[in-house]
């Protein structure tokens, strides 16, 4: 079961660079964030016609938006909101062979890492902070839920999960508030992190590279936001993982590159 996670930032924009990038690496399932389209306007078609028959999205006008597309069938689909907030950042969908796949885009938080200023950051934290206990009453009620979990988690947990630890332990995505209560959540299911199963650490690894690099690759000042979880039953399943950053040299590129995981399941 070959998975993507993937940060699209406008999925109608980028319409043909998701059908090149599924007719070349030919993925099950394809999660992607930020799709800044209402359901209406989703380009079904287009995934129709690529052979993604399955489709479970959950967007709206110009903002965040999440979906699931797929070549295999779901016999079930779910959403949850957060926060007492509609704003499209979670669905899931569960597959014939047992495994639930859920889909989160984290709020990024804004610039300032101080909640009681900036209350895009305390979104953030409070966001997460419900994931942990809805998770842990998941669990609780099924504590042999076969999951994996992808998104853009909005957070780069390791020191080498970002281009210099020192610097940016003041930024948003890698302060010490963020990595420990993103590391709160993990605990909540004892989530493996499937890519560092196969590029264990300390090798650096990224997913995002702000667009202001003028030659990003040259810089790679990067950040490993996006990420795939799965839950500790799944131990042992992952045959590849990768990012696929070929994406990122692509005419007007996302800044978020494909994550790629391969279980055998």
């Amino acid at each position: 079961m070959k998975i993507v996670s993937w940060n699209i930032n406008s999925v109608r924009l980028r319409i043909e660079q998701v059908i090149k990038f599924l007719n070349d690496q030919q993925p099950d399932v394809l999660c992607l964030q930020e799709l800044k389209c209402p359901d209406e306007h989703f380009p079904h078609d287009a995934f129709e016609a690529a052979g993604y028959v399955h489709r479970h999205n959950h967007g709206m006008k110009s903002y965040n938006g999440v979906a699931i597309i797929s070549r295999l069938p779901f016999v079930e689909t779910d959403i949850k909101h957060f926060c007492g907030k509609e704003d499209r950042r979670h669905c899931m969908a569960k597959f014939e062979n047992g495994v639930e796949l859920h889909n989160f885009y984290i709020p990024a938080g804004g610039d300032e890492p101080d909640p009681a200023i900036n209350e895009k950051f305390a979104h953030k934290l409070s966001f997460i902070d419900e994931m942990t206990n809805w998770w842990g009453e998941r669990r609780a009620t099924d504590p042999n839920r076969k999951a994996v979990l992808v998104g853009d988690f909005n957070i780069a947990p390791s020191e080498n999960d970002v281009w210099s630890h020192k610097q940016l332990l003041r930024v948003v995505s890698h302060t010490p508030v963020e990595v420990e209560i993103l590391e709160k959540f993990r605990q909540s299911g004892d989530f493996i992190d499937a890519v560092r199963e196969v590029v264990p650490e300390p090798e650096k690894l990224f997913s995002w590279w702000s667009y202001r690099a003028r030659d990003w690759r040259a810089s790679n000042k990067g950040r490993r936001l996006d990420h795939v979880w799965m839950t500790p039953n799944m131990a042992g399943t992952v045959r590849t993982a990768s990012v696929y950053d070929i994406a990122r040299d692509w005419e007007k590129p996302s800044d978020h590159a494909p994550v790629v995981v391969e279980f055998n399941l």
